[in-house]
């Protein structure tokens, strides 16, 4: 398992990321602004002792690496001088948006985005739909916890996050991939591992503990997303957007091996 004291550099003549010895941070303006967010700095200055000279590694969660040597130790301005600049060369080529109704347990929606930001997700949006059992939601409090797994998983991609949407005003939105609608209801149903094709962009849509209305089903429906069942078991909101996004993930790693 990752942890957040180590950081990712590469060999020169190798693709590939090693672990090193010292501290992984999120700033997303490091490009512009040699400073880790106060955050950041306490965490670097007061928990991980840091000190001048100390190399880090720090990811804007766009992509991007950055190996910094640190210029300034301060609790709550540690500032950095960035070394080299590293494309991470393993980034996916299809997209993964989850969109789901939040649970009334907040722990439980935070599990979820938790756990996916971990797999490899880029888009989290919350659904306002007839059965919802929460009408709003703390996106700031939710950013915290896929920051920390991002850094977690040593990941150089923060998911996006989108805040309630009603589900009639979503489902119309443009979407440039495969669709689909996860529901319990009645009528044909197809495994979304059968109907997926690896590689393409996937947006999967996840709906209350009741369900999806029949209303909202037939609107997805008309509006292209196809109806595809998880598994024999009925799933806990946040479980079925867990198993939709490692289906997509594992589905494209088996495509990969059986390229190469």
């Amino acid at each position: 398992m990752a942890n957040d004291d180590f950081a990712i550099t590469p060999q020169k003549g190798d693709n590939k990321w090693y672990m090193v010895n010292s501290g992984f941070f999120y700033a997303p303006d490091i490009e512009t602004i040699s400073v880790l967010p106060e955050e950041e700095s306490e965490h670097a200055v007061r928990v991980l002792r840091l000190r001048e000279g100390d190399e880090i590694n720090i990811t804007d969660g766009k992509g991007f690496f950055y190996r910094a040597s640190i210029s300034l130790a301060h609790p709550k301005r540690c500032e950095v001088n960035i070394i080299e600049t590293m494309l991470n060369t393993s980034l996916r080529t299809f997209k993964i948006h989850i969109a789901l109704a939040p649970t009334k347990q907040t722990d439980r929606v935070e599990w979820f985005v938790e756990k996916a930001t971990e797999i490899g997700i880029d888009a989290i949006t919350f659904l306002n739909c007839r059965y919802s059992e929460r009408r709003e939601i703390n996106t700031g409090r939710i950013e915290k916890k896929m920051i920390s797994a991002m850094k977690q998983s040593q990941s150089p991609l923060l998911p996006q996050l989108s805040g309630m949407i009603a589900f009639k005003d979503f489902v119309g939105k443009q979407f440039d991939g495969d669709k689909f609608i996860a529901h319990c209801g009645e009528g044909e149903k197809s495994f979304l591992q059968q109907i997926y094709a690896a590689g393409e962009n996937a947006l999967i849509l996840i709906g209350p503990e009741g369900d999806f209305s029949a209303e909202e089903i037939s609107l997805a429906i008309a509006q292209g997303f196809k109806p595809v069942t998880l598994g024999q078991n009925r799933l806990r909101t946040e479980t079925a957007g867990l198993v939709g996004c490692h289906t997509i993930q594992l589905l494209n790693q088996l495509e990969l091996k059986e390229i190469d």
